[in-house]
């Protein structure tokens, strides 16, 4: 693993179908709320209009100082010059995307269990994911439930790494997150379900980590 990788304390991942919204509009309004690093996720988008939006977005996110993670496609974080990728088990090798992106790119990978996030410490990646913590309506194929004490396993096993936890947090129960050990909460319902208040909510969540 490369040097600590400072993490914000929320990491905003954009969806299209739950927000009714384009990738540069969540944006948008998640940086007015304060967000500082945003992942763009897309799994249903035809190519050519995933790399319009993202490229989009990108525009977005230079402008108002956001740091931009595509999900899963090295292709298209290259081809819009966004700031990183973030990786799953299945995705393209951390050490071919690090080949391609280059050194100063944001690397994240996506784990589900203690020994999974032991391995990853061995990678060229920035940062940790670590989920579900939580049921979580937003993904279908989700591994087992770890929950807040297997989320603090985690935290124990793999030192100061930085970890991003994700898997149906919310509002009311990111604070305990954090105090389990996550460096940042990775949100999506929490904050796009109700599209009106998308920059209120952002706002309200790290007025909410920060007393923590």
């Amino acid at each position: 693993m490369k040097n600590l990788f400072r993490l914000p304390r929320i990491y905003p991942l954009t969806d299209v179908q739950l927000s009714g919204l384009s990738h540069a509009e969540q944006v948008q309004l998640l940086s007015l709320g304060g967000a500082t690093l945003v992942q763009l996720r897309e799994k249903r988008m035809p190519e050519l209009e995933f790399y319009e939006q993202a490229r989009a977005a990108m525009a977005i996110a230079e402008r108002n100082g956001v740091k931009l993670i595509i999900n899963d496609r090295v292709d298209i974080a290259l081809a819009v010059g966004a700031h990183g990728v973030h990786l799953g088990q299945n995705d393209m090798p951390p050490e071919a995307a690090r080949r391609l992106l280059g050194p100063e790119a944001i690397i994240g990978y996506s784990t589900h269990t203690v020994g999974q996030a032991l391995a990853a410490l061995t990678l060229p990646i920035d940062y940790v994911a670590i989920g579900p913590i939580f049921q979580t309506a937003t993904k279908t194929d989700t591994s087992p439930v770890l929950g807040l004490e297997g989320l603090r396993a985690v935290r124990q096993a793999t030192g100061k790494v930085p970890l991003v936890a994700i898997g149906g947090i919310t509002l009311a129960n990111a604070a305990e997150v954090t105090q389990a050990g996550a460096d940042s909460v990775a949100v999506i319902s929490a904050l796009l379900s109700y599209p009106a208040r998308i920059t209120e909510s952002t706002r309200t969540l790290l007025q909410d980590l920060a007393k923590t």
